[in-house]
C-alpha cells in the first residue's frame, strides 16, 4: 500500500500525496470539482483514469456532463471511460428514496449514493481494472493513521473540508474502513475560489461551470413532481401549534420534519388588513389522516 506524504506548501494549502505514485481512476462528474482532481492527480505524477458514472437521469442533463468529462480528460491526456450504473442506481437509490418517503422519513439519496454507486461500485470496478485508488472531487479530508484506536493496521478518518461552506463530509459518513484505504479526495484543503482558479490557469473546458444544485438525478424536475408519479396524494389538515386548522395538505410522505418552504393550500382568516407572519415549520406529523403541524409566530403590521 503507498504511503501517504503530507508536504505544506508556502500559500499555506496542503500538498498531500501519495507515495509511491500509484494507478487513481478518478470519477469525473463533468464539474468544475472532479475535474481539478484528475489535474492534480496527473501534475503529482500518478497513472490517471477518468470515469464517468452513467447513472439514472430525468433531464438529459447526463449527456451534457458526459460531455464535459471528455472533454477534460481529452485536455489532460488521459484515458477516459463511461461506465454504466443506471439499473443499480435506480434500484440501490431510486428506490430507497422512494420507499423512504413512502413510509414517512425522509431519506437522503447523496448518502446512499456515494455508499452503493460512488464507493461501491465504481470503487470495486476500479479495483478489478488495476486501480490502486478512486478519486473523486468531494470537499472533505481524509488522514491515515498507523495503529490507531487500538488497531494493528493503518486506520482512516474523514475531515471536514477547508472550505466550511462546502464540505461534503456528512455524506460519505457510511464508508467504511475497507473502502477509505482506497480513497483520495485532492481538493479536501482547497477552497471553492482556488479551485476554481486552478481550472482556469488550467485551462480547464469547466473552469466556469456552475455548480449543480440539488438531488442530482432529479435535474430541474422537483422532488414533489418526481414522488408524485409513484406516492398519491393523500390530503390532510394543517394544524398550527396551538390548535388552529389553517389549511390541507397534499399528503404528509411529501414534507419533511424542519421544512421552511411549505406548498400546500392555506386559508387565513381575513383580519380587515395586512397580515405579516413569520415562516412556517413542519414540527410534526400526526394522526390516522395524517396531520402536518406547523410552528409559526403571527404579527400584525401597523
Amino acid at each position: 500500500m503507498s504511503l501517504y506524504v503530507v508536504k505544506w506548501l508556502t500559500s499555506g494549502i496542503v500538498d498531500v500525496r501519495i507515495s509511491p505514485m500509484a494507478k487513481v481512476f478518478v470519477g469525473m462528474s463533468g464539474g468544475v470539482d472532479s475535474s481539478v482532481a484528475a489535474l492534480l492527480l496527473r501534475d503529482q505524477g500518478h497513472d490517471v483514469v477518468g470515469v464517468f458514472m452513467r447513472c439514472y437521469n430525468i433531464d438529459g442533463c447526463a449527456e451534457t456532463d458526459a460531455e464535459d468529462a471528455r472533454r477534460v480528460a481529452e485536455h489532460l491526456k488521459i484515458p477516459f471511460y463511461v461506465w454504466d450504473f443506471e439499473e443499480e442506481y435506480k434500484k440501490r437509490v431510486v428506490e430507497y428514496m422512494v420507499d423512504g418517503y413512502r413510509s414517512g422519513i425522509t431519506p437522503n439519496p447523496d448518502v446512499m449514493c456515494n455508499r452503493e454507486i460512488k464507493f461501491g461500485l465504481f470503487l470495486e470496478r476500479a479495483l478489478a481494472a488495476g486501480a490502486d485508488y478512486v478519486a473523486t472531487g468531494h470537499y472533505v479530508r481524509i488522514e491515515k493513521q498507523a495503529g490507531a484506536n487500538g488497531n494493528s493496521g493503518d486506520y482512516f478518518s474523514l475531515f471536514t473540508a477547508k472550505d466550511a461552506n462546502k464540505d461534503q463530509s456528512y455524506f460519505l459518513w457510511t464508508l467504511t474502513q475497507k473502502q477509505l484505504k482506497h480513497c483520495l479526495f485532492p481538493i479536501g484543503d482547497y477552497i471553492k475560489p482556488e479551485v476554481r482558479e486552478i481550472a482556469r490557469k488550467a485551462g480547464l473546458p469547466t473552469a466556469e461551470k456552475k455548480d449543480s444544485q440539488g438531488i442530482c438525478f432529479l435535474g430541474n424536475i422537483s422532488m414533489d413532481d418526481f414522488l408524485k408519479q409513484y406516492i398519491p396524494e393523500k390530503r390532510g389538515s394543517l394544524v398550527t401549534t396551538s390548535g388552529e386548522n389553517i389549511g390541507e395538505h397534499y399528503g404528509a410522505e411529501f414534507y419533511t420534519i424542519g421544512q421552511r418552504h411549505i406548498d400546500a393550500d392555506f386559508k387565513f382568516p381575513k383580519t380587515g388588513g395586512a397580515v405579516a407572519r413569520e415562516p412556517f415549520y413542519v414540527s410534526s406529523k400526526a394522526g390516522r389522516l395524517p396531520s402536518l403541524h406547523l410552528s409559526e409566530h403571527f404579527a400584525l403590521s401597523s
